[in-house]
């Protein structure tokens, strides 16, 4: 299998990051050039009709895209760990917070930082400093929120790592181009952080 990936992009890191986890190490990994448009070309958009990243190719030429969907082929691959839940409750409880984490959490932050971003005003061409404004007040709710969910338990969906642990630190770590991170403002979300970056997911480069 081929995974197409690209550097900084949050949404493969998504993917890169829960391979990590699961220690699955046979998924070639291949990295494209976002401004050189090699997500864009026509061999390319055979495997992605929508020059989405990232993109999983499997051995028979199938390919998959959207970060959940990879995500959820590979925890069928190999189950153990498990990062998405073990019966039936579990498995909605996971998704109901990987869903916050996406949604509410990490793209409002990916949307600050898209929409905010002067190094990113080559790929987003149509900027708005409004929509950054707007999705920046929503994140930082949101990371309040989070932060005093975070009193009480380890990890965002309970007790144990999961995915939705994974969707919230991708979010996080984009926002770093817009020099933010959780400080002593937050200090269970830090705290959250500093944990994550201790795990094999926590390793993988941005």
């Amino acid at each position: 299998m081929k995974l197409y990936v690209a550097p900084y992009a949050p949404n493969p890191r998504r993917v890169t990051m829960f391979i990590a986890e699961k220690a699955i190490t046979d998924i070639e990994v291949v990295t494209l050039n976002l401004q050189a448009g090699e997500h864009r070309t026509e061999d390319f958009r055979k495997k992605s009709p929508l020059a989405q990243i990232p993109t999983l190719e499997l051995d028979d030429g199938r390919c998959l895209t959207e970060s959940r969907a990879i995500c959820q082929y590979l925890e069928a691959l190999h189950p153990e760990p498990n990062l998405m839940g073990r019966d039936a409750f579990e498995r909605a409880f996971i998704e109901m917070w990987d869903r916050r984490m996406e949604l509410m959490f990490s793209m409002p932050l990916m949307m600050w930082v898209r929409h905010g971003n002067p190094v990113l005003a080559m790929l987003e061409r149509n900027q708005n400093p409004d929509v950054a404004a707007l999705n920046q007040a929503q994140a930082m709710r949101m990371a309040k929120w989070l932060n005093d969910e975070l009193a009480s338990r380890s990890w965002i969906a309970g007790d144990r790592f999961t995915i939705a642990d994974i969707t919230a630190a991708c979010g996080m770590d984009f926002a770093k181009m817009m020099k933010w991170r959780p400080g002593e403002e937050l200090p269970n979300l830090q705290r959250w952080r500093d944990r994550f970056a201790e795990r094999a997911a926590g390793q993988v480069a941005a």
